[in-house]
C-alpha cells in the first residue's frame, strides 16, 4: 500500500471512530474516583476462522486479525472482559464444521473468552450438541469451552427451569458487574422442532428482567446483558432500529449495556440510557465498551463505545493462531480444495427486486431435476456466500452451504402452497423464499397471494395436488413457514449441497 493510500485509511478509520462514540446522559466529576473497564465483545462469528472480507476495499475478519486485535487491547486496557453474544458457531466453512466446530470453540479458548451467550445456531445440531461444545466430550478428549455460558431464557422442559445459569457475576478491583444472557424467541422458527424440543425459550424481557432483580438483590448495580437479539444503527447512532432496540424501553433501568447479535449489522446507540452495541459478524469488528464504574456505589456512571474494524493492513496477525489454522487446514481432506466446476460469472446469493438471487436460482433447479418435482422451494438464509466465477472447489459448495439440510419431496394441494407463499411476509420483515416452477402476484395493501401460475403459465388449483421439493428445515416449519407441514412427504434424500455438486458436475 502506498504511503498516500495509507494516510487515506487512516483518516477514514478515525473518522469512523469518532463517529461511533457514543455517551451516555451521566457525566463523571472526576476521573480519580472511578474505575475504568474495558467490555470487548464479539458475535455472530459463525466459526469464520479463515474468512476474510472487505469493508472500505481493505480486508478485515479472520481468527489470527482478530485475535491480533483482542492482544492489542488487553495491552492497551488496564481493566478488560472479553464477551460474545452468540452464534459463534453454527454455518461455520469447512475448516470449522468439517471438525464439528472443535476448532472455533478451541480459537475462543485461546482468546481467553470470560463470558458468552447462545445464540439460535448453536442448538443447530441439537441440545446435546450444544452442551458437548460447552461442557466437552465424556472422555475428555475435547475439553470444551473455558468460558462462562449464560442463558436467561432458554428453559429446560423436564425442570421448568433455565438449561445454563441466568447470569454471573465477575469482580474486579473490587467492583461488581452482573453479566445476563439471552437470547431471541425466533430461534423458535430458525432452529427445527426436534433439535429444540428439550428447551423452550422464553420471553426475552421477562427473562432479563427477572435476572436483574435478582443481581440487584445480591448488591450488583452495573449490569451488562449479552443479548443475541438483534439492533441496527447508523453510524452515529441514529435511527435505532430492530428487536433489541424495541426491548431496551422495556428492560429494568439497572441494565447498562447490551451487547446485541442475531442480524449482522452495525449498531452503537443509546436507547433509554441503555447503550446498544453490535459488531457486525464474521470477526470483521469487535465491539469495544469503556465503562467507569463508583467504587462505592457499583454505579456505572459513564459508558462509550467504539466499533473497531478488524483491518489487516493496520496490524500484523497473530502467529500462534496461524499455526492453529494451519494444523487444522492440513487436516483437512484434499478432497475440500477437489475442482469441481468452472463458473463463467459470479453467482451472487444478493437477491433481486423479486427477491430470487443467482446462486438460488441455481440450486432449487438442481433439486428439481433431481427430484422431477413441480415446484421447488429454499430459504435463502440457507445460503451464507456468493460463488465467484473461475473454478469452484469443494471447500467453496461447503463455505456456501454450510447446513446439512436434506432434500424432502412432498404433496401439498395449490391452496396449502398459497399458504406457504403467504408466509413470506407474515413477520415484520419480508422472507422470501427462493423458488422454481411458480409466478404469482399478491395485493400490495396486505401481502395475500392473488394469482399462482405454474411454469406452463397455467393457474395453480387450490384442490389439485402438487409435488414440491424443499428442505427438511422448511419441511419442519423453520424460517417460520409452519403451512409446509400441512403437506405429504413422500421422501427424504441427501443433502441440498451434495445434490448442488452432481448438478455443478455435470455442467
Amino acid at each position: 500500500m502506498t504511503k498516500h493510500k495509507m494516510i487515506i485509511l487512516y483518516c477514514v478509520i478515525s473518522l469512523l471512530l469518532v463517529s461511533t462514540t457514543v455517551y451516555s446522559a451521566t457525566t463523571l466529576t472526576s476521573s480519580d474516583d472511578t474505575i475504568e473497564i474495558h467490555l470487548l465483545g464479539l458475535n455472530d462469528f459463525h466459526g469464520q476462522l479463515n474468512t476474510h472480507h472487505n469493508i472500505l476495499g481493505q480486508k478485515v475478519g479472520g481468527a489470527e486479525y482478530v485475535s491480533a486485535y483482542i492482544n492489542k487491547f488487553r495491552k492497551q486496557y488496564e481493566n478488560t472482559f472479553l464477551v460474545h453474544s452468540g452464534d459463534m458457531v453454527g454455518g461455520s466453512p469447512p475448516l470449522s464444521a468439517l471438525f464439528h466446530d472443535e476448532p472455533t470453540i478451541e480459537f475462543l479458548n485461546y482468546l481467553n473468552v470470560d463470558i458468552g451467550t447462545l445464540g439460535n445456531h448453536e442448538f443447530d445440531e441439537g441440545v446435546q450438541e450444544m452442551f458437548r461444545l460447552v461442557e466437552g466430550n465424556n472422555d475428555r478428549s475435547f475439553p470444551g469451552s473455558t468460558a462462562t455460558y449464560i442463558s436467561a431464557n432458554v428453559i429446560d422442559n423436564k425442570s421448568n427451569s433455565p438449561l445454563l445459569p441466568p447470569y454471573t457475576i465477575k469482580e474486579i478491583n473490587g467492583v461488581k458487574l452482573g453479566f445476563i444472557g439471552a437470547v431471541t424467541t425466533e430461534t423458535n422458527k430458525f432452529v427445527i422442532p426436534e433439535n429444540r424440543q428439550e428447551i423452550t425459550i422464553s420471553d426475552e424481557v421477562a427473562a432479563i428482567n427477572l435476572a436483574t432483580e435478582n443481581l440487584i438483590d445480591q448488591g450488583v448495580h452495573s449490569i451488562i446483558v449479552l443479548a443475541h437479539i438483534s439492533a441496527k444503527s447508523n453510524l452515529k447512532g441514529g435511527n435505532p432500529q430492530l428487536d433489541m432496540i424495541k426491548m431496551a424501553p422495556l428492560l429494568h433501568d439497572e441494565v447498562d449495556v447490551i451487547f446485541a447479535g442475531h442480524s449482522h449489522g452495525y449498531a452503537n446507540t443509546v436507547v433509554d440510557n441503555k447503550l446498544i452495541v453490535q459488531g457486525y459478524a464474521y470477526g470483521k469488528a469487535i465491539s469495544d465498551v469503556k465503562i467507569k464504574v463508583n467504587p462505592q456505589n457499583g454505579q456505572i456512571v459513564n459508558k462509550e463505545a467504539d466499533i473497531h474494524l478488524t483491518f489487516h493492513s493496520l496490524i500484523n496477525p497473530d502467529q500462534t493462531v496461524v499455526n492453529m489454522l494451519t494444523h487444522y487446514e492440513k487436516k483437512l481432506s484434499r478432497q475440500t480444495k477437489e475442482i469441481i466446476s468452472s463458473i463463467p460469472r459470479d453467482l451472487s446469493r444478493k437477491k433481486n427486486s423479486k427477491g430470487q438471487s443467482a446462486l438460488g436460482s441455481m440450486i432449487v433447479s438442481a433439486m428439481l431435476e433431481k427430484t422431477n418435482s413441480d415446484i421447488a422451494f429454499l430459504h435463502h438464509g440457507g445460503i451464507r456466500f456468493s460463488l465467484n466465477k473461475g473454478n469452484i472447489t469443494l471447500e467453496d459448495i461447503y463455505r456456501s452451504l454450510p447446513f446439512n439440510h436434506k432434500l424432502v419431496k412432498m404433496q401439498v394441494t395449490g391452496q396449502q402452497m398459497i399458504n406457504i407463499l403467504n408466509q413470506q411476509w407474515t413477520y415484520e420483515k419480508e422472507n422470501l423464499l427462493q423458488s422454481n416452477g411458480i409466478s404469482y402476484q399478491k395485493t400490495h395493501i396486505n401481502n395475500k397471494i392473488i394469482e399462482l401460475k405454474d411454469s406452463l403459465g397455467e393457474d395453480i388449483e387450490p384442490d389439485k395436488i402438487y409435488t414440491v421439493v424443499t428442505s427438511d428445515y422448511l419441511a419442519y416449519g423453520g424460517d417460520g413457514f409452519s403451512a409446509f407441514k400441512a403437506g405429504e412427504v413422500v421422501f427424504t434424500g441427501e443433502t441440498i449441497r451434495d445434490v448442488f455438486i452432481d448438478y455443478l458436475k455435470k455442467r
